[in-house]
């Protein structure tokens, strides 16, 4: 081990972890100690790994070789790559401790958990040592509360124990910090590896747009979960902040009376191509599709579709054509005309008019459409995008390949993740 005296956890959030080759494992994503029942600080049992198949492993603080300020190696041996499923006795530093509450055991104040710092023993052990908490001193102005933040030894903080943590609520401010660093997938992957009230707080803690993000990517079972902690006014606002073809997947595992209840509550605006979505059999085009492609009239230009393309919050699948329709734009539109490729689009003059780009000899898709002939639509035209439009010419809305392959897939492939070819439960590192 190199000479490390102090790692703070949020220091090796999202670290890189290296094989003892110097060969890519995946990154760190929390820190695994072991709490006591006596007041000596926790022995650090281990990391938390995100492989790059999205599985996270748990790997022993023992294989840890060496700490960098920019990656994470460890031994030769081998990794056992089974999920890493949390033990009753353990606590997730990151997911579980910060934005815990605390009391100081000498002056009694009240202090939440900001970070909490590992330091090596002698016997290569490593403890929880060391605890950031921010105290609050006093007011500023007449709302306002002033805090402060000390290290303090984890022996002069109590109310961090098993049962504390299990039943205080906490705060979410510190883990929300963190998620800011990390793609919506990957925040799934974390919220899932929370005990149940940890998630719910996280839930509550987040703004209406990432919770919308959130529940995109998380498994069925866990998206109604986190849907009915929800009051039902919130959980219609979030329904109308997500895309409107995984908002309609998410109302369809609900009972008719919820779901119909969840869409009087949401704005018309918003609810209206939920509906027609519902419409749908879930495994046909018309179910997968999305009602919000990017639509222009024959008359724009190349660079208006280009800026419209050119959108950072458009799915990179949408980006790769634009759709071109007598008004109205909105779906269902007027008649289609056709799509406009976007490697044309940037072979074309700016000023030139997007008509004069369009494919109009690309077969469409009907709503009614099976999955298997959609899966072939997509492999035979190696497209990453499709139109749905019905038997009067109208566009309806856009297939993406990521719709399409996340229904091919097996319905827990966000829980498992992606196996490896072997399919073995240990790799070699050496």
């Amino acid at each position: 081990m190199s000479p490390v005296n102090r790692v703070f956890a949020a220091q090796l959030a999202g670290l890189p972890v290296f094989g003892p080759d110097g060969e890519s494992i995946g990154k760190v994503r929390d820190l695994v100690v072991g709490l006591r029942l006596d007041q000596q600080p926790p022995r650090v049992l281990g990391v938390v790994v995100e492989l790059s198949t999205r599985r996270r492993v748990f790997v022993p603080m023992l294989r840890v070789t060496s700490i960098e300020p920019n990656a994470v190696t460890l031994a030769t041996g081998s990794v056992n790559m089974r999920q890493f499923h949390q033990r009753p006795n353990e606590v997730l530093v990151l997911g579980q401790l910060t934005d815990a509450h605390a009391t100081m055991r000498e002056t009694g104040a009240r202090v939440t958990v900001a970070d909490a710092a590992m330091e090596p023993t002698r016997t290569r052990d490593w403890v929880l040592a060391k605890l950031a908490v921010r105290e609050r001193t006093g007011r500023i102005g007449l709302t306002r509360r002033r805090s402060t933040l000390h290290v303090v030894p984890w022996s002069e903080v109590s109310g961090l124990g098993l049962t504390d943590l299990s039943g205080q609520p906490q705060g979410a401010g510190q883990l929300l910090m963190l998620f800011d660093t990390m793609r919506a997938v990957d925040v799934a992957a974390t919220v899932r590896d929370l005990p149940v009230k940890r998630r719910l707080e996280v839930a509550d803690s987040m703004d209406d747009e990432h919770l919308a993000d959130l529940l995109e990517e998380l498994p069925e079972d866990d998206q109604k979960e986190l849907l009915q902690h929800l009051t039902e006014e919130r959980a219609a606002d979030i329904l109308e902040a997500m895309n409107p073809d995984d908002a309609a997947d998410l109302l369809a595992e609900l009972a008719p009376a919820d779901q119909n209840r969840l869409l009087d509550l949401m704005e018309p605006a918003e609810s209206e191509p939920v509906k027609r979505l519902l419409a749908y059999s879930s495994d046909t085009a018309g179910g997968l599709m999305t009602p919000e492609p990017v639509v222009l009239t024959p008359d724009s230009t190349v660079a208006e579709a280009l800026a419209h393309i050119r959108n950072a919050d458009l799915p990179a699948a949408l980006a790769t054509m634009v759709f071109v329709c007598r008004p109205p734009s909105a779906t269902p539109t007027g008649r289609y005309v056709g799509v406009a490729h976007f490697q044309r689009l940037l072979r074309e003059p700016p000023a030139e008019l997007v008509a004069s780009a369009v494919d109009s000899d690309l077969p469409v898709l009907r709503p009614s459409a099976p999955l298997s002939e959609v899966t072939r639509y997509f492999a035979a035209y190696n497209l990453a995008c499709g139109p749905v439009v019905d038997d009067e010419d109208h566009l309806l809305g856009a297939v993406t390949v990521d719709d399409v392959l996340d229904h091919l897939l097996p319905e827990d492939w966000r829980e498992t993740g992606l196996k490896d070819v072997a399919n073995s439960e240990e790799v070699e590192n050496a």
